[in-house]
């Protein structure tokens, strides 16, 4: 654990200053590495950006029939080399195992960023470290304290909302945040190594009291390996879940006091890692609070409307759904957004020192409301603040009380695809997973702008028919509007829980119509086979009973479990260009979509020799 001792610089005082000028070179080399990486993604956005400006270009002009298909020989490169590394990355192994499904490892995408991540770690580990000689345990200590010191500045700026490395590559700061965990988990490792080193070499000259008496910098430097530790073990998913809340807070003053004890205990030559550090932390927060009050103080609220406007904050309409959903109605947003972001609500009269994220669940300005410019957010209730906030939202409904609140948001954040680009799109989503891939739906529908896409296919299952009721009469809407536009539309929707689709109410339904429907699940419904709320799309003999018997004629409904994985080779095998899919929900859902995307596209050898065109990916998760 290297640091000062008595005031010296001990980068200075080694006995072998190459040593020194070795540690340093690597920790430059690892930034050298660290930039090679962004430029090699931000080359393949930019190749990916004129892809897409091509193939609007083509849709524009009518030029072909299928403007999503490469035809120059450059581009069918690319998209052969795209295919390769999509089969690779997407597939994900699930541990279903109750209680231990927080272990399924990240898809496989994800592991080999990792993989060459350690493999250059690793390496600068070891090289030119391990030598048997008697400076082994120094030379090997020095070594991983500089590897452990040179990653603090990626830790924290993964870690930010403002992130430098996300505009980089072109996607959103909370779909690098496993990255982070993961730079801390390879810190910690370094971390033991470097110190382990150390104290091998005091046990083994018996100088352990000699060393904390001389060197105080070490007591700091074991405190610093006692915080990574605990930051460590507490982000597991377990811990994560039981408060998540106090997580958040205790997590910020770890990581504030983190910061602290390493400038203590490194070197002058190394600090700079620190003030790196502590100027993204810095510069994330000033961004975030300049975001506050951008959209939260109004020096000349607008008090034409019937509601009018807030200095502070807006008002925010609260509608329960059941027992198990929120509603929230935020008025008077004066910022843009896209379908597929999402902000963060903090409502001081429900939980004065929380912000939660929430994907934005309206895709573009609600006419109906008095102040025309609101969005909508749809929270299901766990525990915690969406719990008080389902609680109150029923207490206010049944004293008959004004049911508005004070709210005030930060964002938007997020990254949205262009998904004109594609010409089928696939939207899989699970209860309030709805609220991203809806959104989405609505947009392309009603987008003015070229697009490619002939062709939606949407997916919703939950178990419980009061998920499924609020977007039920939006699904309707979309129905029509995509028949306005000449876009295929096919909408399913299951409701697994026993019963529970009886209970769904079909607009413009009479009472013998749902009757007979009724009496039909009955005797179709096997069960609830799902497990966690894992649903599968439809397919089946089932479905196609229930679809004609069923009151409302323009969605399939189904009390069955589906299968994603024919839900998705029916579109796929449906379209001449490609494909997009996007699914959002839990993590085994997720998992499930993923394997079956990556086997489809390895099955029909895409972009391999084949006529069959691309299948792209896009995964959001009900949790960071």
């Amino acid at each position: 654990m290297m640091g000062d001792m008595g005031g010296m610089d001990m980068s200075d005082g080694m006995s072998d200053s190459d040593m020194s000028s070795t540690n340093q070179a690597y920790a430059r080399s690892y930034w050298y590495f660290i930039i090679a990486a962004l430029v090699l993604f931000l080359i393949i956005r930019v190749v990916n950006l004129v892809q897409t400006w091509s193939r609007l270009r083509r849709s524009k002009t009518h030029s072909v029939r299928f403007p999503t298909k490469p035809t120059a020989i450059y581009w069918k490169v690319w998209a052969t080399m795209t295919a390769v590394a999509r089969e690779m990355s997407y597939p994900q192994f699930y541990v279903s195992i109750r209680g231990l499904t927080w272990l399924t490892p990240p898809p496989m995408g994800r592991i080999y960023v990792l993989l060459v991540y350690w493999a250059v770690v690793i390496y600068m580990m070891v090289k030119d470290a391990v030598i048997a000689d008697f400076m082994f345990y120094e030379r090997v200590g020095y070594r991983n304290a500089w590897v452990t010191v040179m990653q603090v500045p990626l830790l924290y700026l993964l870690a930010s909302r403002a992130n430098v490395i996300a505009l980089i590559v072109g996607m959103s700061y909370e779909r690098l945040n496993w990255l982070h965990r993961w730079v801390a988990r390879t810190m910690f490792v370094t971390a033991t190594v470097h110190g382990f080193t150390f104290w091998t070499e005091w046990v083994k000259h018996d100088m352990v009291n000699d060393e904390l008496e001389m060197m105080p910098m070490v007591k700091y430097g074991f405190g610093a390996w006692g915080i990574l530790l605990w930051m460590m073990i507490t982000s597991f998913k377990p811990f994560r879940s039981m408060a998540y809340e106090l997580f958040v807070i205790q997590h910020i003053i770890a990581a504030i006091v983190f910061l602290w004890v390493i400038y203590v205990h490194v070197p002058r030559s190394a600090r700079y890692n620190v003030w790196l550090s502590i100027a993204a932390l810095c510069f994330d927060r000033a961004f975030r609070l300049g975001l506050l009050f951008w959209h939260n103080i109004k020096l000349r609220p607008n008090r034409s409307c019937c509601e009018g406007g807030q200095w502070i904050g807006h008002q925010t309409q609260l509608s329960p759904v059941g027992e198990s959903m929120t509603v929230l109605t935020i008025k008077d947003i004066h910022f843009k957004w896209k379908p597929g972001q999402h902000l963060y609500l903090w409502m001081p009269t429900v939980a004065p020192f929380e912000a939660h994220p929430y994907t934005i669940a309206s895709a573009h300005q609600m006419p109906e409301t008095c102040i025309c410019n609101s969005i909508q957010l749809v929270v299901r209730a766990h525990s915690g603040f969406s719990k008080r906030l389902n609680r109150i939202a029923r207490k206010l409904e049944s004293s008959r009380q004004k049911q508005t609140l004070t709210a005030l948001v930060v964002g938007p954040y997020g990254h949205p695809t262009c998904w004109d680009a594609f010409e089928t799109l696939v939207f899989i989503s699970a209860s309030t997973g709805a609220s991203y891939t809806l959104p989405i739906l609505e947009s392309v529908l009603r987008s003015t702008t070229t697009s490619c896409i002939k062709r939606v296919d949407f997916l919703l299952a939950a178990r419980q028919g009061e998920e499924i009721g609020f977007y039920h009469e939006r699904l309707h809407e979309s129905i029509e509007k995509a028949k306005s536009v000449g876009i295929e539309l096919e909408v399913h929707i299951a409701v697994t829980g026993n019963g529970q689709l009886a209970l769904l109410s079909f607009p413009s339904t009479s009472v013998s119509a749902a009757s007979q429907e009724k009496h039909v699940l009955e005797e179709e419904y096997k069960g609830p086979a799902n497990v966690d709320g894992v649903v599968q799309p439809l397919m089946g003999q089932s479905r196609r009973r229930l679809s004609r018997s069923s009151a409302d004629s323009h969605i399939q409904h189904s009390a069955s479990r589906p299968d994603v994985a024919g839900f998705i080779r029916t579109a796929v095998e449906a379209t001449g260009g490609e494909t997009a899919v996007v699914v959002c929900g839990g993590q085994s859902l997720v998992a499930k979509v993923r394997t079956s995307v990556a086997k489809l596209s390895d099955e029909r050898a895409v972009h391999k020799g084949t006529d069959a065109q691309g299948i792209y990916l896009h995964v959001e998760e009900y949790c960071f």
